[in-house]
């Protein structure tokens, strides 16, 4: 089977088609998975405002005004009008970036590993990495970032200006993190023409880069002026719901973070990589480090997520286990070249790694631990889950209204699921008589410790790991 799909990625025909395919089978198996964490908001409430009123109005209410372009929501609402307000038609929008994802990153394989016999085999690797994976099955601007990131990528390796300055155009619109990584290609294409190019800094600080930079920055430098002009903040302010939620650390609260990093890197398999990495290095450091292309996709790897990495450092509640999946990938791509190019029992290390990352979207933590429920295919059961247990209460003619759950959960139904239920469940407060609890929603300790002696299970629902709750208060 392996050596049939290895044949058939060699050709470019036959690869397409097996992108196209993938990419469609991918959607018939997700387009049922509702709207889910923080895109319950960047695609859903942000995409129906827009729908509701004007594309074109980006003037989000301050009631859930996160600050960043509503990209995803535009591109959302414009589907929409065009196919119908369905959940599918969320998802059918996911596909085009989703295959053309896959058609950057086989152009990236081809550029670091010449041999093609190796590309459907690091390919598979690549999205094999739980992070990224989930990113292909839920709503999410993610995918379109990671695709437009190695389009510029691709077009600077290639040196191809006019799908450089495409690329950063749209990169830097989506979001402020894709703006940041606009910076960081920025950094990574200076340190890689002055330190392992060896060019001298005047040739490339010249009136062409940087002209090609800030033509491609100007989407992003525009909305940023716009919205400082129009409301005088970026991301947060003192009327926000999440005002409270950002602001600059401590020491402390610095070395806290750090804890945040390692572990955001290692979660979910991807210790594998890294411990691989760190015996690679050991094994043959200098080796390693001679070639220019693993010195290239280490400073890629490093140098792109280098302004997200600071922010996230230096401040509160920026700990998303997607905001460095280009990194994570990059240290894929890497990890295969040093085991192509340095180790004799390829075969056994590939499995072990391969295995790794895939068994990564089993790792579920104690319920008093959080997790990036939204970094993992672990979430999935949930989605029907959740509508399963909508029916009992309709069935038990429990109102839903009257019932508490938690987040992403205490939304509209309809910001979900798209069938037009304008119910929505109650924040919880310890004193709610019925609770929606779900084995995806992060609880405090305090919200743990009142479900487990105020409440008792009225009805459990199970699949896999995951499982939802219906609780209902003790009688006093």
């Amino acid at each position: 089977m392996y050596s049939f799909l290895q044949t058939f990625f060699k050709s470019g025909f036959k690869r397409a088609l097996f992108f196209i395919s993938l990419g469609v089978l991918i959607f018939i198996l997700s387009y049922k998975n509702g709207m889910f964490w923080d895109n319950v908001l960047f695609a859903s409430k942000m995409g129906n405002h827009l729908y509701e009123n004007s594309i074109f109005n980006w003037n989000i209410p301050i009631g859930f005004d996160p600050g960043h372009p509503p990209f995803l929501g535009f591109l959302l609402a414009i589907f929409w009008r065009i196919f119908g307000h369905q959940l599918w038609v969320s998802h059918l929008l996911i596909i085009p970036f989703t295959i053309g994802f896959f058609f950057q990153i086989s152009k990236f394989i081809s550029y670091f590993i010449k041999d093609t016999k190796k590309h459907f085999y690091l390919f598979i690797l690549i999205i094999a990495e739980p992070t990224l994976a989930t990113t292909f099955v839920i709503v999410n601007p993610e995918i379109i970032i990671l695709f437009f990131f190695f389009l510029v990528i691709n077009s600077i390796l290639y040196k191809n200006i006019f799908l450089k300055v495409i690329g950063l155009l749209f990169l830097s619109i989506i979001s402020y993190r894709s703006m940041l990584l606009v910076a960081g290609i920025f950094l990574f294409e200076i340190l890689n023409n002055l330190y392992l190019e060896k060019k001298k800094i005047n040739s490339i600080l010249n009136f062409k880069f940087l002209a090609i930079y800030f033509l491609g920055s100007l989407s992003g430098i525009s909305f940023v002026i716009w919205r400082l002009i129009t409301k005088g903040w970026l991301q947060t302010h003192p009327e926000s719901p999440w005002s409270s939620l950002w602001k600059y650390v401590d020491f402390k609260g610095f070395l806290k973070n750090c804890f945040f990093f390692v572990h955001r890197y290692s979660d979910f398999g991807r210790i594998f990589i890294f411990m691989f990495l760190i015996i690679s290095f050991f094994l043959f450091g200098k080796k390693i480090i001679k070639h220019i292309e693993n010195k290239q996709l280490l400073l890629l790897a490093i140098s792109s997520v280098f302004f997200i990495i600071l922010v996230s450092l230096i401040s509160t509640n920026t700990f998303g286990h997607r905001y460095f999946i280009a990194s994570y990938i990059l240290f894929i791509v890497f990890s295969f070249k040093i085991l192509n190019d340095h180790y004799i029992k390829k075969k056994i290390i590939y499995s072990l790694l391969f295995i790794g990352l895939i068994t990564g979207n089993l790792w579920i933590y104690p319920k008093e631990i959080s997790q990036g429920w939204d970094a993992s295919l672990a979430h999935i059961p949930y989605h029907s889950l959740r509508l399963k247990t909508i029916d009992y209460l309709n069935q038990e003619k429990i109102n839903i209204e009257e019932v508490a759950s938690f987040f992403p959960n205490y939304n509209t139904l309809d910001y979900i699921d798209f069938k037009g239920d304008k119910r929505s469940f109650q924040k919880f407060n310890g004193k709610n008589k019925y609770v929606f609890y779900a084995t995806v929603f992060n609880l405090s300790d305090d919200e743990l410790k009142s479900l487990k002696n105020d409440y008792i299970i009225l009805k459990e629902f199970n699949n896999f790991n995951i499982a939802t709750n219906i609780y209902i208060l003790k009688e006093q």
